[in-house]
């Protein structure tokens, strides 16, 4: 839990800095190539080729693919049809997602995860519904793609790692590769050399959100995703929502609603206990001998 915590933390800055210095300004396929990059050159020093089997390193690209690769070319696309409390709103149906793709992996049902994601994605949804604009469908639409491929990711790579023994740092920059290889396309059938970053904040952003937001916290996140069950997993995801909202409203003075704050943050820190309580009573009557 600490890694899935200090990284909520950590991204709980991004989605402005994105939305304030980035969105409508530069070239969204080069940021996201830009962003992703800087993290592969991370993570690429401790790279060990032989720790890891050709088969698991494909693995770990296509995962990289998915959740970071694909994930942010819709991420970055919906800031031009949204606010950042609007995206911050339609990412309210990760968890369910993540619930959802494990149960599907797994081939059961488990009601106290759902029951989790379900609270925590009415905790979120309480904090930031708001009115929407025209392109309320396409923005929804692009958070959504994103949703699926960053819970996709996450249930892929924690289901990875429970297979394979891995040294996660030695292997990680495969993740990055992958993610890579799918900028790199996009950018090149998409991108706009035109806008690139004008200003030396501009560029400052980019190199803070691809070393330290992405680099270390993906890296972070996915290492925490394997230490802790897939519905705390799944409430986590949203506990980032009131977490943006309170930086976007400290450090940029954007106003939000400290009552709608409160209860949807309650809600969420509930369903994480909720899930923690449920999965230990399981446990305990799984263990249980019968008499």
């Amino acid at each position: 839990m600490p890694y899935l915590l200090s990284v909520t933390l950590l991204w709980a800055f991004s989605f402005s800095l994105i939305g304030v210095y980035l969105a409508g300004q530069v070239d969204p396929w080069f940021s996201v190539l830009m962003r992703i990059a800087l993290a592969t050159l991370v993570f690429l020093p401790f790279l060990r080729i032989r720790q890891v089997s050709a088969a698991a390193a494909v693995k770990l690209m296509a995962i990289g693919a998915v959740q970071l690769g694909l994930m942010y070319v819709f991420y970055y696309q919906s800031f031009l049809f949204l606010s950042v409390p609007e995206v911050l709103l339609f990412t309210v149906m990760t968890p369910v997602y993540v619930t959802l793709i494990n149960d599907a992996c797994e081939g059961l049902f488990h009601p106290h995860f759902m029951l989790s994601a379900l609270l925590a994605t009415a905790g979120a949804a309480a904090i930031r519904y708001n009115g929407v604009d025209a392109d309320f469908i396409t923005g929804f639409f692009l958070v959504q793609a994103a949703n699926l491929c960053f819970a996709a990711g996450q249930v892929s790579y924690k289901r990875l790692l429970g297979k394979h023994e891995l040294k996660q740092q030695t292997v990680f920059a495969w993740f990055f590769i992958g993610a890579l290889m799918v900028a790199g396309v996009c950018y090149a059938v998409f991108g706009n050399s035109e806008k690139l970053p004008a200003t030396t904040l501009q560029w400052g952003v980019l190199v803070y959100l691809g070393t330290i937001a992405s680099g270390l916290g993906y890296f972070a996140w996915n290492k925490g995703a394997t230490l802790v069950n897939i519905g705390a997993l799944a409430v986590m995801n949203n506990l980032l929502i009131p977490a943006g909202i309170i930086v976007n409203l400290l450090i940029w003075n954007h106003d939000a609603d400290i009552q709608r704050l409160t209860a949807g943050g309650t809600l969420i820190v509930l369903s994480l206990l909720l899930n923690q309580w449920l999965d230990r009573k399981r446990r305990l009557n799984k263990n249980r001998l019968p008499l």
